[in-house]
């Protein structure tokens, strides 16, 4: 690779020559792809060859070009060589490096370099991008002695503003310094991150993700990564940027599917608010371990095992015994139970012994599958099915105190294949599961959007990271959850992860990148009224973006005026509206040849063809637009249970705009947010 340059240079003639290096580095991507391609599964057996062939074909897919981005966004350029920073590996036919990883250790002063500590960086070069080419680039000098003054860079700014439409991008050309502490912290880490609007917190944890699978592949592609986000329209919004950057065996997921999974259950009925709040509560852990562990007896008669013309005793008390040591063990009803026949068996095998008898391994494995003993664990230690405990106790209140007394099904189903489970008790079932056999343990887990989880659900994710570690995604101001939390400190510890651990860390994100001022301003007048402990977030934008509230007549005909407006401007529309106004609101934009698209938390179009796109506020959340029409204010404070989680709603729905916000209203806007004019307010 050429040598870092020691005078000014000549910014045309630079500029040919990175367009060529893309070319150059296209083609040997295209190359490694091919060769890949024309490789042979050939494993030696037909088992180790299926998984050869699946290795290429994943190491082929993320190796296709795309067409729409560069492969490479940076350049570092240091006394000895210069490194193009891009989003994959790519090398020569001699394997030398073309692209360099930005996961790379080598990549790491691309993004924390200063002029202070320029990390042994003269020069860093970031490239401007159209349509997957290089359009123009832009120098900031770190080393001393060279041209130019090191300043904020033009082309960054650009990026971080410009215009989206469709899914969530990577912002691994933008990532900030404390971002990518965060990103390149340790597997063995759990890292809670509390981020404030636009502070790009969720693009951080998918990163982080990225880079441990860089940094950890062999150890984490035996355990695994998983993605925990809050609904199906989230994951579909953020599902395109691991793959963007070469990772595409990452599952996602939401809560409630990573449950139904794992219980083989179906939410088929909905609970009230507050059986919802009784059900989520942490106690509910020790009642079903009761649960579960009633179903074991105290025996009452000795075991006594007939074999060839004696029989052999084992008495009572000894059986209490040993039923009261593989209690505290701290293994799983079924495995306690399996130890339990090998127990009976050994003392069987120890009287045997006292006989004068030599008995080995054989006899005690024989003695431990006899009929006498399989009968004698049976009735004292009974096989169970985790859906036939939950439905005992949902129909009995049995274990339960006075105030947990709602969860009670007024009319008992007949057995527990009939019952009509609802979202918690699918996540009481998993807890049940887990009891009795354990679940196995990811390496790592992103939570997204953990301020929003009970500690039930909290658990739930947590035992799938029981010896990997988590990344826990939120913020605090944005919980809509009437058991939304209140600190990281109680959410980490039901995840399993204590604050005082040495390898459990709480960060914070306050610089807002994607949030313009005057949205965020607007917004967080709210903070006093439902989150007066948190800082207000800080944009760092330098467009303050536009504010405009609205009050009309009519909600929904402002509502499609609004719209109108909106999309005359670049990029994305969002139209946040409560959720039973979507019918109306739908039909509205319909009636005025508006096409849109509807998100509806469960299914999103991944086509995403159009550019105006319908969001019930409850489903806003994590979601961004480049351009945001918010309809009636308050009536989406109102749906929500309680005044606090009203103006948490509120909050999410108004810091979902990159550039551009509309507030359309009707009725008195809640008072933190009343302006002194009933028209248009811009900022």
């Amino acid at each position: 690779m050429p040598a870092a340059p020691t005078h000014p240079p000549d910014p045309h003639a630079d500029l040919a020559a990175e367009q060529a290096h893309l070319a150059r580095a296209r083609d040997e991507l295209t190359r490694m792809r091919e060769h890949t391609l024309g490789l042979t599964a050939d494993g030696g057996d037909a088992l180790a060859g299926e998984a050869l062939a699946q290795t290429l074909w994943l190491r082929a897919k993320a190796l296709q070009d795309d067409p729409g981005t560069t492969l490479f966004f940076g350049r570092l350029d240091t006394a000895e060589d210069a490194l193009y920073i891009g989003r994959r590996h790519v090398s020569d036919a001699e394997g030398d490096p073309v692209v360099v990883d930005w996961r790379a250790g080598v990549s790491t002063p691309f993004y924390r370099a200063t002029p202070t500590d320029p990390m042994g960086v003269q020069r860093r070069r970031r490239f401007g991008v159209e349509d997957g080419q290089i359009t123009a680039l832009e120098d900031e000098w770190l080393g001393t002695g060279e041209p130019g003054e090191s300043g904020g860079s033009g082309i960054l700014a650009r990026e971080i503003e410009r215009p989206r439409i469709g899914p969530m991008r990577d912002i691994v050309a933008t990532i900030q310094p404390e971002q990518d502490e965060i990103v390149r912290a340790d597997v063995a880490t759990t890292l809670c991150v509390q981020g404030a609007p636009g502070t790009g917190k969720t693009a951080v944890g998918l990163h982080r993700a990225a880079w441990l699978l860089y940094a950890y592949r062999a150890r984490l592609a035996r355990s695994g990564v998983l993605v925990v986000g809050p609904n199906r329209a989230f994951l579909e919004h953020v599902g395109a940027v691991l793959p963007s950057l070469g990772e595409i065996t990452v599952r996602h997921t939401t809560v409630e599917e990573l449950v139904a999974d794992a219980t083989g259950a179906t939410v088929r009925s909905t609970d009230s608010t507050q059986v919802a709040r009784l059900k989520g509560e942490s106690r509910m852990a020790e009642v079903l371990r009761a649960a579960l562990w009633g179903q074991v007896s105290s025996p009452t008669e000795a075991l006594v095992v007939p074999r060839g013309s004696r029989r052999w005793r084992v008495p009572a008390y000894q059986v209490q015994e040993m039923v009261e040591e593989l209690r505290t063990r701290g293994v799983g009803y079924a495995a306690a139970r399996a130890m339990l026949h090998q127990r009976l068996a050994h003392a069987v095998m120890v009287a045997m012994e006292r006989s004068g008898d030599a008995p080995d391994d054989r006899v005690q494995d024989s003695v431990a599958r006899c009929a006498p003993v399989k009968a004698y664990v049976k009735d004292l230690w009974p096989q169970v099915k985790p859906a036939a405990v939950l439905a005992r106790l949902l129909s009995t209140g049995e274990h339960l105190a006075d105030d947990q007394r709602p969860m009670v099904w007024e009319r008992p189903p007949r057995s527990a294949t009939s019952a009509r489970w609802s979202a918690a008790d699918l996540v009481l079932l998993d807890e049940l599961t887990d009891l009795v056999d354990r679940t196995p343990s990811l390496g790592h887990v992103v939570l997204d959007e953990a301020q929003d989880l009970s500690p039930m659900q909290l658990r739930a994710v947590g035992r799938r990271a029981s010896t990997g570690s988590l990344t826990v995604l939120g913020d605090l101001a944005q919980g809509t959850t009437p058991w939304s939390t209140t600190s990281w400190e109680e959410s980490l510890h039901h995840l399993g992860k204590e604050l005082s651990a040495g390898s459990t860390h709480l960060e914070e994100l306050v610089r807002g990148f994607r949030v313009p001022s005057s949205v965020i301003e607007f917004a967080a007048r709210l903070l006093p009224s439902m989150a007066p402990d948190l800082a207000p977030p800080e944009s760092v934008r330098s467009n303050p973006g536009r504010l405009d509230v609205v009050q009309v007549e009519d909600p929904v005909e402002g509502a499609v005026r609004a719209v109108q407006q909106a999309a005359a401007h670049e990029g994305s529309v969002g139209v946040v509206v409560p959720d039973t106004w979507v019918g109306r609101v739908g039909d509205a934009l319909s009636g005025a040849g508006v096409g849109h698209e509807v998100m509806d938390g469960e299914h999103a179009d991944d086509t995403l063809r159009l550019r105006v796109f319908l969001v019930p506020a409850t489903v806003a959340k994590g979601l961004e637009f480049d351009q945001v029409v918010v309809v009636e204010p308050a009536a989406i404070a109102a749906a929500e249970p309680d005044e606090r989680t009203g103006l948490r709603r509120l909050y999410v729905v108004l810091t979902r705009a990159v550039s551009g916000l509309t507030v359309v209203h009707t009725d008195p806007l809640p008072d933190a947010l009343a302006v002194s004019s009933a028209g248009p307010t811009s900022a």
